[in-house]
């Protein structure tokens, strides 16, 4: 098993490293920018992590499809961001704003090209299986995200409806990553299952936790203004919780037709969503699905030590203590 701070380091110096051709640079300095502003990573990290489950040595075989999966979400971050009108991502302007929409969308396109390019660099072995695995859960994304946008254009959402969407949206780039690392890494279809499972599982937890982050975070570590969601109605889950929990809705809904044109009024709505929140006890509701969702991811990797033939529960303290950090901010 590679140690974990080789993990983090390949990670460091795949992202350091990683080029794009310099013209036209209108279409390729957005994809320099995205990748520079940096982010969690925890795709390609979890790749390595899941691939290290089963070898002990990196190449470009695994490193360059790990890459792959980052540059892939980051295309999904350009494209959301001009959906969702977001000015800033990361703490700095998103490409749509710095540059312009339509720069926005075609450095988009073409950074999505970009990811299938260095998926491909998976062993000849396992290229067909990951490659499959890649395309569909990169269809699903967009279902996800279609769903996301549908769910505009209604009052309310069953709770299902919308962990469905959440799992599309992010549950299931996660889960990609975990198999994708595994079958890259030699491991037999019923391991690699498992895996899937548990990134699954983490994808839906760290979704939810996003929620809960983007109404009582702190904007200096969350990388983007709290309350995002509430000025834009956004359906999240804790709108869906309260939604679904609360016997009257009409306060809620009053003070979700509040005006946000100006600072303080965004302030304001804000505040009297939020208090909201807190008197229906929404946010504690979030923090305990954060947990029993890891719970779950942690469920399907029980006893994974054994196969992949290391003794102890090495393996499964890696993916928890892995778990553990996605999602700790909001436990």
């Amino acid at each position: 098993m590679i140690e974990e701070h080789i993990l983090d380091q390949a990670v460091a110096d795949l992202f350091s490293g990683i080029s794009f051709p310099q013209e036209p640079s209108g279409l390729y300095d957005p994809l320099r920018y995205m990748i520079a502003i940096g982010g969690k990573r925890l795709r390609p990290k979890l790749c390595l992590l899941t691939y290290s489950l089963f070898r002990d040595t990196l190449d470009e075989t695994i490193l360059e499809p790990a890459a792959g999966l980052e540059v892939f979400h980051t295309f999904t971050l350009i494209h959301d961001d001009i959906m969702d009108r977001s000015p800033m991502r990361r703490g700095c302007d998103t490409v749509w704003k710095k540059w312009s929409e339509d720069t926005a969308i075609l450095s988009g396109d073409v950074m999505c090209i970009d990811s299938y390019r260095r998926i491909a660099q998976a062993p000849a072995a396992v290229l067909g299986p990951v490659l499959a695995l890649f395309t569909r859960t990169a269809a699903e994304v967009c279902e996800g995200q279609q769903l996301d946008m549908d769910f505009e254009s209604v009052p309310q959402v069953p709770m299902a409806d919308y962990m469905k969407m959440i799992g599309l949206k992010t549950g299931v780039l996660i889960a990609c990553a975990a198999q994708m690392g595994a079958l890259i890494g030699g491991a037999a279809p019923e391991v690699a299952d498992r895996l899937y499972e548990y990134g699954y599982q983490m994808g839906l937890a760290f979704q939810v936790a996003d929620d809960y982050l983007d109404t009582y975070g702190d904007a200096a570590v969350f990388g983007k203004p709290i309350g995002g969601d509430i000025v834009n109605n956004k359906k999240s889950w804790l709108l869906t919780r309260a939604l679904e929990k609360l016997s009257c809705k009409e306060a809620l809904l009053k003070a979700m037709d509040l005006p946000v044109g100006t600072a303080d009024e965004r302030a304001a709505k804000i505040a009297a969503v939020r208090a909201i929140y807190d008197a229906a006890g929404v946010g504690d509701d979030a923090r305990a699905e954060v947990r029993r969702l890891s719970d779950c991811a942690l469920a399907a990797i029980r006893g994974l030590d054994a196969a992949t033939g290391h003794s102890g529960d090495a393996a499964y303290r890696r993916l928890a203590d892995f778990a553990d950090r996605l999602v700790s901010r909001a436990k």
